[in-house]
């Protein structure tokens, strides 16, 4: 398979984070993603590398897009500090603990959508609820989970928690 989809919400407050992912091929329709996603930034969607540190980035290569527009160097701070430190670590874990194999590390490629809350405070929850929702994300896709069998059988049991009623 060359586009794996995982997606994951996870935490509470204004620091929750919901995160939305797809890993592929640098020669699939993720890579074409990943190039566009870095060549075309627009005010307020500033996307970056995933690193553990400046100069240590991530294998595989991961670019963080934002889901909400950035307004401000507060919202910016956060998504250039914490957010990507926890999204970066929970690449370099899932390639630790083989959930990504180690020896595809250099022909993948991750675009991650991440949500930063304009009226997030709390940094230490930020990475926290991001770092969760990263690992259960890319474990989702490499996995293919939910099933569509799983699905259909919680479909109308489910229970949107923001479907406004």
């Amino acid at each position: 398979m060359s586009l794996f989809v995982g997606e994951a919400l996870v935490g509470e407050g204004n620091e929750i984070a919901h995160i939305d992912l797809m890993i592929g091929s640098k020669s699939g329709p993720v890579g074409v993603a990943f190039a566009n996603a870095l060549a075309n930034q627009s005010a307020g969607h500033t996307n970056l590398l995933a690193v553990l540190t400046p100069n240590l980035a991530v294998k595989p290569s991961t670019v963080m897009v934002t889901k909400v527009t950035i307004k401000g160097m507060k919202q910016a701070v956060q998504m250039f500090g914490p957010a990507q430190a926890a999204v970066a670590k929970a690449v370099a874990d899932s390639v630790a603990d083989g959930t990504i194999a180690a020896e595809k590390a250099e022909d993948l490629v991750i675009v991650c959508g991440v949500f930063i809350h304009p009226a997030a405070e709390d940094n230490a929850k930020i990475y926290k609820f991001n770092y969760e929702a990263t690992k259960q994300s890319i474990t989702s896709a490499m996995k293919g989970l939910p099933t569509a069998k799983e699905m259909v059988a919680q479909k109308d049991s489910a229970s949107h928690p923001f479907k406004g009623f």
